[in-house]
């Protein structure tokens, strides 16, 4: 006896669908989300594929589950990350596969009206309800006692008296309609060829008629200022008249507020926001509104990218450069990288927009593969910041201070004329290292290794990568004196106390990922800053990314050398992006900017670069250093972490590898070496770095190399991290 036979791939770190036999009753399509008996106990999975056979001696199809079906590019766009990153199919499969949680029921929306009775006794507050409520309009509770200007319990007292009566109202919609021609500022010239340009290469036709764009990828390169958010918004507006939906990728939750702000005003409403402080039942909504077509626009970080978008015609990768794009855990992907691949398959325009593209991205335009539009001015004709160094070899600062007195000065000069000052400082914390001076002792992560970050007002030592956290001691814990603590350099923290010190009359904010209050404080203290409520802010790269502060007019970055000095391949790239994002948060209102830069090394390209505003001559040296060097884009690169509880396991296994790597011709393997940071979360970690010509076939090479290696046994792991952004 013959019966269909489902393919199906489990959302775990398998690489190979399972076959199920199809009962009778049930019909099937691929993408069909189904329940499978897996061993002793019931899973979920999708079919993958169908197809005929002799299924009898199969295991049976349970049922399937009344969720949305995963499209067929959705399923492509798995099997692509997971052939490119090398992950199990079931892993990447789990990305995009979100199932409703059957013990979350969502909270009742209940409303009130009224029922044409009169209240048995009438009071000044029932009287003022009565009014409001004669219109027949259901209304929640609260919104009655509000706009009648009562408690809410003067309207319970209605409702046991009959006078009002509950109703029960339908869920609310996770994304009211955008509105594309809903009244907004216009554009400037510049402004709106840049999104004509872009206009043309939607593929969905015209309303009315008319041929549709060409697709394909394109760089939307403005300088900081220039209004490259206000012109996308135009291409999603006239994606909304053309019918298909749009996703707006995002690098940090933190970005999300104040654009979701700007998106209503422009579009009249807020789209649905997809990120990790979206939970509960409102994430299942927005999966099936998008899956139905009634959620139109979606702005969201990196997992926004494997949503069942039902007609997906636009993809904006803001900031595109950013570091945040790239998932280190797990499945390795770049959702850059992965939004260009969903476009292609989905038919969809990608807009990649940033001040600071990528070399990779930059690479791509001037070859041809992506399409460029520049904006070389600040929206409205305002002028790019004025940038000067301060030389810190000669600027004499006081002992224990960190701010320059040309810095101060201008500080103070900034503040006495009503404006906003920023001090850019990329270190968290009070001070990266805490020791004894008595016995030199250094405090370090049991877990990692990496000095503990002091913060003070925590009041405790903190590790950045594992967590943990441990109470500041007052005596020293290995020679016991007291009062020899000493904090060696600074953070953050450390700043806004001299900050506090140098101007005690100024309101001072300090912006860190890491502060108490979590998304909701950092959004209310961005509006804070944003609306002038503040005189000097101190940050750390948080500040950097997307925001604007028309109050902003002076921009002080110190230690401006702290990414200059690894050995990442990367890391002059990454210094020149974040310092010229920061730079350019100033001078953006009405008023000009300028920004001070205090570094020891004013003659490095990077900061002399960023002084001249020489923005292609950077580029264009560093892109020829990495063509020289064979360095992406021009070659590629993989990781292998070989990760153990045993240093000893981990070392051997490395080792194992490289003795059956056997590389081809434009293959060269380096390692194993000790990882930069070679204990992390209790782990001892080993590196493998494999280097190739661009034309080889990368991802063949490491199954193969592989196949031929020994197998993780116990509890070490090999983590393949293919293009990685990482290097530690």
């Amino acid at each position: 006896m013959t019966a269909p036979i489902a393919d199906v791939l489990i959302p775990l770190a398998l690489d190979q669908a399972y076959s199920y036999a199809v009962p009778p009753e049930l019909t099937l399509q691929e993408g069909d989300v189904v329940q499978v008996p897996l061993g002793p106990r019931e899973t979920v999975g999708v079919v993958w594929s169908l197809r005929d056979g002799a299924g009898s001696n199969l295991r049976r199809v349970s049922g399937r589950i009344g969720v949305e079906a995963l499209s067929p590019a959705l399923r492509r766009l798995v099997e692509w990350i997971a052939r490119y990153t090398l992950a199990p199919k079931g892993s990447a499969l789990a990305m995009a596969l979100r199932l409703p949680e059957e013990s979350r029921t969502e909270t009742a929306r209940i409303g009130v009206r009224a029922t044409g009775m009169p209240p048995s006794r009438m009071t000044p507050a029932r009287a003022k309800v009565v009014a409001v409520a004669a219109d027949g309009v259901v209304r929640g509770k609260r919104a009655l006692s509000l706009e009648a200007g009562v408690s809410a319990g003067v309207v319970d007292g209605l409702i046991d008296d009959g006078v009002l009566e509950t109703v029960a109202l339908a869920p609310e919609r996770v994304a009211e309609p955008p509105d594309p021609d809903h009244p907004h500022d216009a554009l400037s010239e510049p402004q709106a060829e840049a999104a004509r340009a872009l206009i043309a290469t939607l593929t969905a036709p015209p309303p009315g008629g008319g041929a549709a764009g060409e697709g394909g990828v394109t760089l939307l390169e403005g300088v900081t200022g220039s209004g490259k958010t206000e012109v996308y918004f135009e291409v999603v507006a006239e994606a909304l008249r053309r019918g298909v939906q749009s996703l707006v990728l995002m690098p940090e939750i933190a970005l999300t507020a104040q654009f979701l702000d700007r998106f209503a005003k422009r579009f009249g409403v807020r789209p649905a926001a997809w990120h990790s402080g979206v939970g509960g039942r409102r994430r299942e909504r927005i999966r099936a509104g998008v899956a139905s077509g009634e959620v139109q626009v979606v702005v969201g970080a990196r997992s926004a990218l494997f949503l069942p978008f039902r007609k997906l015609g636009l993809i904006v990768v803001d900031e595109e450069h950013e570091g945040a794009y790239k998932q280190d855990d797990g499945v390795c992907y770049h959702a850059r990288d992965m939004a260009v691949v969903r476009g292609k398959l989905e038919n969809a325009a990608v807009v990649l927009a940033s001040a600071t593209p990528a070399i990779e991205t930059r690479v791509n335009a001037e070859r041809g593969r992506y399409r460029r539009v520049v904006m070389p001015e600040r929206f409205g004709g305002r002028r790019l910041p004025e940038i000067r160094a301060i030389d810190m070899r000669t600027e004499k600062v006081p002992r224990g201070r960190y701010l320059s007195p040309s810095l101060v000065s201008a500080i103070a000069e900034t503040n006495a004329r009503g404006e906003q000052a920023l001090l850019f400082l990329n270190r968290r914390g009070y001070a990266p290292l805490t020791l004894c001076r008595a016995c030199g002792h250094r405090y370090q992560c049991p877990n990692c290794s990496t000095w503990l970050v002091e913060h003070r007002f925590r009041r405790a030592l903190v590790c950045h990568h594992c967590g943990h956290a441990e109470r500041r001691p007052e005596a020293c814990t290995e020679c016991g004196t007291f009062d020899n603590l000493t904090a060696c350099g600074p953070g953050v923290e450390r700043i806004a106390e001299e900050v506090a010190a140098t101007f005690p009359d100024k309101r001072v904010i300090v912006l860190s990922s890491d502060f108490p209050g979590g998304a909701e404080r950092l959004r209310a203290e961005l509006q804070t800053v944003a609306e002038g409520g503040c005189d000097i802010v101190v940050g750390t790269q948080l500040v950097a990314k997307g925001h604007n502060f028309p109050h902003l007019t002076l921009v002080g970055v110190l230690d401006a050398d702290i990414g200059l000095t690894s050995g990442d391949p990367r890391a002059a790239e990454r210094t020149f992006q974040l310092l010229q994002q920061v730079t350019g948060r100033a001078g953006r209102g009405e008023k000009p900017g300028r920004a001070l830069v205090q570094t020891y090394q004013p003659e490095h390209p990077v900061i002399a670069a960023l002084i001249s505003g020489d923005a292609e001559r950077f580029y264009a040296e560093e892109t020829a250093a990495r063509e020289v060097a064979g360095l992406p884009p021009f070659g590629r690169l993989a990781a292998l972490v070989i990760s153990c509880t045993d240093r000893e396991a981990a070392e051997a296994h490395g080792r194992a590898l490289a003795r059956v790597a056997e590389p081809p011709p434009g293959v060269m393997v380096l390692g194993p070496a000790e990882a930069p940071l070679a204990l992390v979360r209790g782990r001892y970690r080993f590196r493998l770095l494999v280097k190739t010509e661009r034309e080889i076939d990368l991802q063949s090479y490491l199954r193969d190399w592989l196949a031929r290696g020994p197998k993780p046994r116990g509890n070490l792991k090999v983590g393949i991290d293919v293009d990685p952004q990482s290097f530690l």
